[in-house]
């Protein structure tokens, strides 16, 4: 299902003008350099392509003639190449004389495996251009590179040839491309055999292309599909004859799996989510193709904020967004891969239609729901929000908690329990309660557990975890008023973590503390009125309360201190206009 949907996907991108899509034989490459050649085949500069991208350089892409590199040996492309290739060097380890030499050596032959593989296919053209490149390798030498300028940001980086005085690169003349066209068709016959895809007899790709960009795998890719070693294959079999797919199909499903797995900074159909790295498509052209990106991975620079907006207050109430030409009907994909060595792994597969997503986002969004203590608090949080909330540092946090996470969303189904535990566990050793720790205890408390749970404070609640939440926040504001900016620590960063899990043993030393609080504050008339009104349904202190009282207890502190925080906003807001 995966391999027919992402081909399905290629023939769709193939239609489109706009869009830069490899064919066979081609791939998309990233190119930082072009050598300007005179027609004698003398270097007259070395042409800088990387593009400004706000104080960064980056390289430019480029669809370029491509085979895939595989096992250790030398494998050259036409036309374009990395410095080892075309100029024989790289930077060498200055520290290390003895991996020096053998970073020459390894550079220097495979200069002479790029020279003799374009002096075979190009000694017998007559092409001006491709003659300028058979006489630059010729009169080409490694220590040359040195020489050059800016030759730190030189080395290492893909390169393409030039002719002076010409626009197009060397590879985009029609000489060049018949050329490869039939450098192509020289190739190995390739083993034919019954297409596990079509089950007809075809020729067999004996290694499906590299998948590249996925965050974590190595540089030069890695495949979805994969036998490089005997005990994985079976029947006598070697390499990918053993899940056999056609040539031409196995060159779609990577190339469009590449295609939106483009690093681009317009590119919204990819996502980052713990280890994994997410990509979603949908069957047919539509807008929400690129909302998914948005929606989970919310940025500031998002031409679309507007429409995003309204679309997730239509989700959020159940409505079908008022979109131009939106269609709810069209299966919507979700594909999500993580590295393993080098390969990849299929976290998980989730197929829908375009309305049963929108459905369970706003269901997700809805859970979330809860008033903000800043304007700067996400009303949207996306996943690596909530993620970030869950460990002391991004490192630590669960490399399967993210994929946990979408799933549940995409699904309907209870949020993760490590997403719950490790927000209490982080707001216990931080005696923090954030925006967004609060909001996540609520999404599990409604989703999880079915409980109701306000979005901002409500007095008339009566759940002893909920009332003992509100409890904690006054008492920690009756000592705030009466100490003042003198508090080195208040309650909640000594008590806060006995009093939401076993508040027996707790609170009534914080009552009793509170009195002494209360006598010392101008206004410690009102803090007594609040622990009066709170305390007239608490008829018992609970021995003990589960992750769920704990839960709701945070939001309720939460709720409480944001009340206190709201209302004093509101009367400097009052103080200004007078």
């Amino acid at each position: 299902m995966i391999i027919q949907s992402l081909i399905a996907l290629y023939d769709r991108l193939k239609k489109n003008p706009e869009i830069q899509l490899s064919g066979f034989g081609y791939a998309i490459q990233k190119i930082s350099f072009a050598i300007v050649l005179d027609l004698d085949g003398h270097v007259v500069q070395i042409k800088d392509l990387r593009i400004d991208d706000g104080g960064k350089l980056r390289a430019e892409t480029m669809l370029l003639p491509s085979i895939e590199r595989s096992g250790s040996g030398f494998s050259p492309q036409f036309m374009w190449d990395n410095t080892q290739y075309v100029f024989g060097a790289v930077l060498w380890d200055e520290n290390d004389v003895a991996k020096s030499e053998k970073q020459k050596e390894r550079a220097v032959a495979a200069f002479k495996e790029f020279k003799s593989y374009h002096v075979k296919r190009l000694s017998e053209t007559y092409s001006r251009e491709s003659q300028a490149v058979l006489n630059f390798l010729k009169l080409w030498k490694p220590e040359y590179a040195q020489k050059l300028d800016n030759w730190k940001d030189i080395a290492g980086t893909n390169l393409v040839f030039m002719i002076d005085g010409q626009r197009k690169y060397v590879h985009e003349l029609m000489d060049i491309k018949r050329m490869w066209t039939h450098i192509l068709s020289e190739t190995e016959e390739p083993k034919k055999g019954q297409c596990l895809l079509t089950g007809k007899k075809m020729s067999l790709a004996r290694l499906h292309p590299m998948i590249k960009n996925v965050d974590g795998a190595q540089a030069k890719g890695a495949a979805i599909a994969s036998f490089n070693k005997n005990a994985f294959c079976s029947y006598g079999k070697e390499q990918s004859y053993n899940a056999p797919l056609n040539i031409n199909d196995a060159f779609k499903y990577t190339a469009a799996l590449n295609h939106i797995l483009r690093r681009d900074l317009s590119n919204r159909q990819r996502i980052k989510v713990g280890d994994t790295t997410v990509v979603f498509w949908t069957e047919r052209e539509s807008c929400f193709e690129s909302y998914l990106g948005c929606i989970f991975d919310p940025h500031d620079d998002v031409d679309d904020s507007e429409q995003l907006r309204l679309f997730l207050d239509a989700a959020r109430k159940g409505m079908c967004p008022d979109i131009p030409n939106f269609n709810g009907d069209v299966l919507f994909y979700i594909l999500g891969l993580a590295p393993n060595n080098s390969r990849l792994a299929v976290r998980f597969w989730y197929v829908s239609t375009v309305n049963v997503v929108i459905n369970r986002i706003g269901k997700h969004f809805d859970h979330l729901q809860m008033e903000r203590s800043r304007d700067k608090d996400p009303l949207n949080p996306g996943i690596w929000h909530l993620l970030k909330e869950t460990a002391r540092e991004t490192k630590n946090i669960s490399p399967l908690l993210g994929g946990l996470l979408m799933r549940s969303i995409l699904e309907g189904t209870h949020y993760p329990a490590n997403l719950f535990n490790g927000v209490l566990n982080r707001i216990r050793a931080d005696q923090k309660i954030t925006y967004l720790r609060a909001v996540i205890c609520k999404a599990v408390l409604v989703r999880n557990y079915k409980m109701e749970v306000p979005m901002s404070l409500d007095i008339e609640k009566k759940d002893i975890a909920y009332l003992l939440g509100r409890l904690f926040a006054v008492l920690e504001k009756a000592q705030e008023d009466a100490l003042g900016g003198h508090i080195n620590s208040t309650i909640k960063d000594r008590f806060y973590g006995s009093a939401s899990s076993i508040p027996e043993s707790i609170f009534p030393r914080l009552l009793k503390l509170s009195q002494h609080h209360i006598s010392k504050s101008k206004y410690g008339y009102v803090s007594d009125k609040r622990i009066a009104e709170i305390m007239e349904d608490i008829k018992v202190f609970p021995k003990h309360m589960d992750m769920k009282d704990q839960g709701l207890f945070a939001i309720a502190y939460y709720q409480q201190r944001n009340a206190f925080y709201r209302k004093n906003k509101n009367e400097n807001e009052k103080e200004a206009r007078l």
